[in-house]
């Protein structure tokens, strides 16, 4: 066992001693030493329960013959951080908390791990550390919130910002946006449509790294409190027969995430998770690969913000296994890969049911027969960008119009709320990228502001930077190389014609190549924003978005 280095011989007399004033007894100290990674704050809603969680983990542990130990990790609350410096340190804490996990895992030597996360970089950056250590792990999150409701319909946090859209439009009141503030998040747990936390808990089942219900199972359920204890009982088993986060997060089992991130209709950000977590797994993806699945791959959910549905509804309708199940209909995964549960995802799945197919299609009657994204090249976005398909809009997946150039998100959004951008226009945000932000911050806030002003079927955003799970329209993100390093959007000039085709993945913008060059030779680098602290070494180190935004040393 690894923790024999801390816990046996005369060696480690000194290290029992501090074991003894943790209060461990011997019989404890004889145990395998298995850490729980909790992420409990008191800031993020979808982490507030999450210390009941992590007492039913280490029940689960202590009943299968283990000793747990808890060990925290950072969270930042996306919505909260939206729209100010706060989400220049969102994207940034995913490596954070990666780098933190290996010191404490490999600094203590646990011999298993039990990872607790819940939101946005939280769950990637533990599927990161997983990855990289290689220690038998098993993830359980805090489960997402229960929709809200206002006026008799189903509401979620992307409802809230787009209420703040219409109200600077005038068709909505003060007291109307109020009675959204003070509904539509009614409980504790992770933002209640398929936004990142969600996709990324979905897509932690999918690969293979979280029992059944992980991504789907509501907060406030009981059922998530023996989730927990299950997932505390079957580290232990993965201890005893040697199963690694490398033995089950192998090439095809990124494949078969990827697949279900198509039907489900996950966030852009996945495309940014993905790529990072199969890095430390030893897997290079190349997010080319995303079209090529989602040509074969229907899209089968249109959860919030591109339905009406909620995780709750997809939890009731059967869950991530479910959408699974339809899969296989078509043979579209890869069904004798060994996951968590000690099992195939074949042998998962055998029961799964789909209880709702208004809320999961089946197969044979897809919302579409692509998948929910899409990878756009082009002269502008030579490297790739990248769309929430599902979430546009028919008469949007083909669009030209002019451009309307923004150097910061707070200058796009003055423009947006005071009535400047208008039906047809393509608003451009630059320079908010993973070094030219520096952190890439997400544009809930733009693109909340487009929809809410009735402008949604007619108004196209584009940005070096990324959007929220939340963000709904055609909102195409991750446009790489990103301004910061000269990429064609950094010499986009107000006016100039920009073409979207989503249908043939295409992103360009109507200048010939002759005068894209001739700008470039006059384009000059910027001064960075940030020369101290962390954002200023993150900015060295970050790679672009369609490399997953990683640390590489140069």
């Amino acid at each position: 066992m690894r923790s024999d280095s801390v816990t046996k011989g005369m060696q480690q007399a000194p290290h029992r001693s501090l074991f003894n004033a943790l209060g461990l007894t011997e019989e404890e100290m004889s145990r395998p030493l298995v850490g729980i990674v909790s992420s409990y704050n008191e800031i993020v809603p979808g982490h507030m329960n999450l210390d009941k969680i992590v007492n039913a983990v280490k029940t689960g542990v202590s009943m299968a013959g283990g000793t747990p130990i808890v060990f925290p990790a950072i969270a930042v609350c996306d919505g909260i951080a939206m729209g100010h410096i706060g989400m220049k340190y969102s994207l940034v804490t995913r490596d954070l908390i990666c780098d933190s996990t290996e010191c404490m895992a490999l600094a203590h030597a646990f011999d298993a791990l039990v990872m607790v996360p819940n939101c946005d970089k939280n769950v990637p950056g533990l599927l990161m550390a997983a990855a990289r250590l290689n220690i038998p792990t098993v993830f359980v999150s805090g489960g997402p919130m229960l929709a809200g409701h206002v006026k008799g319909q189903k509401r979620s946090l992307s409802s809230m910002f787009e209420a703040v859209g219409s109200y600077s439009a005038g068709t909505m009141t003060a007291e109307e946006v109020k009675d959204f503030e003070d509904h539509v998040c009614p409980t504790c747990g992770s933002c209640s449509g398929m936004y990142t936390a969600n996709s990324m808990n979905c897509l932690t089942e999918a690969i293979g790294m979280g029992l059944g219900g992980n991504g789907t199972i509501p907060a406030v359920y009981s059922e998530r409190i023996k989730l927990a204890k299950h997932a505390g009982m079957k580290v232990m088993e993965l201890l005893e027969k040697n199963i690694r986060p490398r033995d089950i997060m192998t090439e095809k089992a990124f494949m078969n995430a990827l697949t279900i991130d198509m039907a489900l209709g996950c966030s852009t950000n996945t495309m940014l998770h993905i790529p990072a977590i199969a890095h430390e797994a030893g897997v290079e993806l190349n997010v080319d690969i995303a079209n090529e699945i989602s040509k074969k791959t229907p899209n089968l959910c249109h959860l919030a913000p591109a339905g009406p549905t909620s995780m709750e509804d997809l939890n009731e309708a059967g869950g991530v296994y479910a959408v699974m199940k339809e899969l296989t209909k078509k043979d579209l995964l890869y069904t004798d890969l060994i996951t968590v549960t000690g099992k195939t995802v074949g042998e998962n799945i055998a029961n799964a049911v789909n209880k709702n197919p208004e809320v999961i299609r089946p197969l044979e009657n897809p919302y579409s027969q692509t998948g929910g994204l899409a990878i756009l090249k082009g002269n502008l976005a030579p490297d790739s960008g990248v769309v929430k398909r599902s979430a546009v809009v028919p008469e949007m997946m083909k669009h030209e119009g002019p451009a309307r150039v923004f150097d910061c998100e707070e200058d796009a959004i003055a423009a947006i709320k005071g009535g400047k951008i208008v039906a047809g226009d393509v608003v451009v945000i630059r320079y908010e990228g993973p070094k030219g932000g520096p952190g890439m911050r997400e544009m809930l806030n733009p693109t909340s502001a487009i929809a809410g002003m009735g402008l949604g079927s007619s108004v196209a955003l584009i940005t070096d930077g990324r959007f929220s799970g939340a963000s709904r329209g055609a909102s195409i993100g991750h446009v790489s190389p990103e301004a910061a390093v000269g990429g064609p959007i950094a010499l986009v000039e107000e006016g100039d014609i920009i073409s979207i085709d989503i249908d043939n993945c295409r992103l360009d913008v109507k200048i010939s190549d002759e005068e894209m060059e001739a700008r470039r030779a006059k384009w000059q680098p910027r001064e960075p924003k940030v020369t101290t602290g962390y954002l200023a070494r993150y900015a060295k180190l970050v790679t672009s978005g369609n490399r997953g935004a990683v640390l590489e040393m140069k």
